[in-house]
């Protein structure tokens, strides 16, 4: 079964209705791992012509916020969507192209790092960006 045959499912266990515009994020981010707003406005467009880019901001608020998809903001980066969410990963990104990649958390379990010191935090999350060049990259670079 496709993730998209899914996606009404998805919409109403997270109490949202089910409109084409959020079927087609839904289907964006799925289609486009790590895409930026502007990634997923057009893959959005070229199935719904009329779509304004502020409904998908809108959209990609609302599927944030009920947990559908998944925020990440590198440093130095715009915010980017994922649909891996529910898992305890972490990224590797590219220092000189911005490509990012998923990386399976070394513990395996949330949190992923225990602090030293948690300052009276009950943590549930630990965001771990690891940095280098990608393979592209590492050997363009000249030694």
């Amino acid at each position: 079964m496709s993730p998209s045959s899914n996606y009404p499912e998805m919409l109403r266990g997270a109490a949202l209705r089910v409109t084409r515009p959020r079927l087609a994020v839904l289907d964006a981010v799925h289609e486009h791992p790590h895409a930026d707003t502007d990634t997923v406005y057009g893959a959005v467009r070229a199935t719904l012509p009329d779509v304004s880019r502020q409904a998908v901001y809108d959209v990609l608020h609302a599927l944030t916020t009920a947990g559908l998809v998944r925020r990440i903001q590198p440093s130095g980066s715009v915010s980017r969507y994922e649909s891996r969410i529910g898992d305890n990963h972490h990224h590797v990104v590219c220092r000189a192209c911005g490509t990012i990649a998923d990386v399976e958390c070394a513990v395996g379990e949330a949190p992923c790092l225990t602090p030293s010191e948690a300052h009276g935090f009950v943590v549930d999350e630990a965001e771990v960006i690891y940095w280098g060049l990608c393979e592209n990259c590492s050997t363009s670079v000249s030694p």
